[in-house]
C-alpha cells in the first residue's frame, strides 16, 4: 500500500494505491479532475478506472467538489457521512454553498492559482453511507472515524495497521502553526474531535492544507486553547465584515460633517 499526496486545487490531494485498486481520502475540487487522471496515466501508468472508491469528508468544494465527476467517469463508489439530510439543504443552505465557492475561490486567488470551474452539486449522492468505525468497503484495512464542528459530518480516515490518519479540514496550518480551520460551525464537536484523535494516538496525521506529521501533547493542548467557544461561519464573517464598513463610512461621514 502507497498514499501517494498530490497538489491539488488549493488542497492535497491523498490517493491510496494497492495493486489491484485505488481509493481517494477526499473527493477533491472539480478543478482537480484533470490532475487526478494525468497522474494516473503518467506517474502510475494505470488506467483511472483503477479508481475504486472516492470518500467525501464534508461538503466543501475542494472535498466533494469532484466526487460525482469521478463516479461518473469510472463507476468508482463514494463513501460519506451516514447523513439523512443534505448540508447544503433549504435556502440558507444554497446561499452557504454559493458562499463556500467564493471562498475557496478567494483562496485560490490568493495562492495564485488559475482560474477553473470548480461548480459542483450542492446535493451529495453518496453510495455508501458509513458510522463511525465502520471499514470502507473493498478497503478493510481502512476505517472512518466521525470529527465534525467544521461541519456536522466530517469524517477522519485511518489506515489501521499504520495508524496513519487523514483528518482532512480538522487541522489547518496558519503561518505556520497548527490551528482550527475556519469555519467551526459546532465548536463544541469540534473540541470533541480533537480530544477524541489525541485519544486515538495516531502514528501521523496527514491534513488537507498542510504536510504529513506527528502531534505531540502540546500540539493537541494548543489547538484545544485555540478552538472557538461560539460558531464562526461564513455568514458571520460577512456580518462582521460588514458591520465595520458601515462604521468606518459612518467615521467617515462625521469626520466630513
Amino acid at each position: 500500500m502507497k498514499i501517494h499526496r498530490i497538489k491539488g486545487f488549493i488542497q492535497n490531494i491523498y490517493l491510496v494505491e494497492y495493486p489491484d485498486k485505488c481509493m481517494l481520502l477526499d473527493g477533491c475540487s472539480r478543478a482537480d479532475f484533470t490532475t487526478v487522471k494525468a497522474f494516473f496515466a503518467n506517474t502510475l501508468k494505470r488506467p483511472l478506472s483503477d479508481l475504486r472508491i472516492v470518500v467525501v469528508t464534508h461538503m466543501h468544494p475542494d472535498h466533494a467538489g469532484c466526487a460525482h465527476h469521478f463516479r461518473t467517469a469510472t463507476g468508482c463508489k463514494i463513501v460519506s457521512a451516514n447523513k439523512t439530510t443534505q448540508w447544503y439543504r433549504g435556502l440558507q443552505g444554497r446561499l452557504s454553498h454559493l458562499m463556500d465557492i467564493g471562498l475557496a475561490y478567494w483562496v485560490a486567488n490568493k495562492m495564485k492559482r488559475p482560474k477553473r470551474n470548480i461548480w459542483y452539486s450542492p446535493y451529495l449522492q453518496p453510495d455508501y453511507h458509513l458510522n463511525d468505525g465502520d471499514k470502507i468497503p473493498e478497503f478493510d484495512e481502512w476505517s472512518v472515524f466521525e470529527t465534525p464542528g467544521h461541519t456536522d459530518r466530517d469524517l477522519s480516515v485511518m489506515h489501521m495497521p499504520s495508524k496513519r490518519i487523514y483528518v482532512a479540514d480538522l487541522i489547518v496550518r496558519v503561518k505556520k502553526e497548527l490551528s482550527p480551520p475556519f469555519p467551526v460551525h459546532i465548536p463544541h464537536l469540534y473540541k470533541a474531535s480533537l480530544q477524541k484523535l489525541e485519544r486515538m494516538q495516531p502514528n501521523s496525521v496527514l491534513m488537507a492544507h498542510a504536510e504529513e506529521i506527528s502531534l505531540d501533547a502540546e500540539d493537541y493542548e494548543s489547538l484545544l486553547t485555540k478552538a472557538p467557544e461560539t460558531p464562526e461561519t461564513n455568514q458571520m464573517a460577512i456580518k462582521q465584515m460588514l458591520k465595520g464598513y458601515v462604521s468606518k463610512n459612518k467615521l467617515n461621514l462625521r469626520n466630513k460633517s
